[in-house]
């Protein structure tokens, strides 16, 4: 439970970050900044995501087969819906963000599509719907843990 909830606090804080500064920034951004920031946060996070991704996931199945044998446990609720959550953020990421995040890459901050705020707002749209979802199931796991 304990990894769980360090790797879900990973991965949160992406969005908790995007909410307090980053969307207002990027979306201030003109094109060829946009491109660059874009291209250099993909090019740092795309391993190190990865693997956080991949402890939370695990570990929150983990957390709800251990749970399981009170299935009308708050901890056990609790844990579901976190892990529920974070599988809904995949989804999106692998469905929205990271397609466009290829995308982008292919761009250069000399060369990129006129209509680039496109393909920006698409992947804000994706990402404000991955925020729900990953700070909702953060909220969840701790609240199992707080009360169970």
């Amino acid at each position: 439970m304990l990894i769980n909830l360090l790797g879900y606090a990973f991965v949160v804080s992406q969005p908790f970050f995007y909410l307090l500064a980053m969307s207002n920034a990027q979306k201030n951004l003109r094109g060829p900044a946009y491109v660059e920031l874009r291209n250099l946060l993909d090019s740092n996070l795309m391993v190190k995501n990865r693997i956080v991704y991949y402890v939370v996931l695990v570990s929150s199945i983990a957390v709800c087969i251990c749970s399981f044998n009170h299935p009308l446990s708050l901890v056990f609720i609790t844990s579901a819906i976190a892990c529920a959550a974070l599988w809904i953020d995949v989804y999106l990421m692998m469905k929205g963000n990271i397609p466009l995040n290829k995308y982008i890459q292919t761009w250069t901050p000399e060369e990129y599509p006129a209509d680039w705020q496109k393909y920006r707002e698409a992947w804000f749209s994706y990402y404000h719907r991955r925020q729900i979802a990953c700070i909702t199931g953060f909220v969840s796991l701790l609240v199992g843990i707080v009360f169970k």
